[in-house]
């Protein structure tokens, strides 16, 4: 059966959202500043890292507790769609940050930090749109 949803909806997945996406960016600053001080690796480097292993966090948690993925998706599949999401996300979240640090002179963290904010909005619309079942809200 289909089911229509509608603004509580929304909110409800938008606060999931936030969650997966709080425990994937303390996963993502944890490892970064962890590669940058203790492993002495250049900060676009550490920051390129700690983004890789969040993501896959993120899709396990996403998948499961966000977004309503595909009935009868392939899995594999899903996850380069995932995937590729995330790698333009993670363009520009190199951009923002090599433009902050280098270019303005901000520290690599607070950079960090803008970058999640403007990176979790394209995050949120871009696996709303090409991840999730669209058939199951009409």
């Amino acid at each position: 059966m289909k089911r229509k949803t509608g603004f509580r909806d929304l909110l409800k997945q938008i606060v999931h959202f936030g969650i997966v996406g709080a425990i994937c960016t303390a996963i993502d600053f944890g490892v970064m500043i962890f590669l940058k001080e203790a492993a002495g690796l250049y900060y676009l480097y550490a920051s390129g890292i700690s983004f890789a292993v969040s993501v896959v966090i993120n899709y396990f948690l996403s998948m499961k507790y966000v977004f309503r993925g595909k009935q009868g998706a392939n899995r594999v599949k899903e996850f380069l769609i995932f995937a590729i999401l995330c790698l333009i996300g993670l363009g520009f979240n190199q951009l923002i940050m090599w433009a902050a640090v280098d270019g303005m002179g901000i520290s690599y963290v607070w950079s960090k930090a803008a970058a999640t904010v403007l990176v979790m909005i394209y995050n949120f619309i871009s696996k709303k749109v090409f991840l999730e079942d669209k058939k199951q809200e009409e």
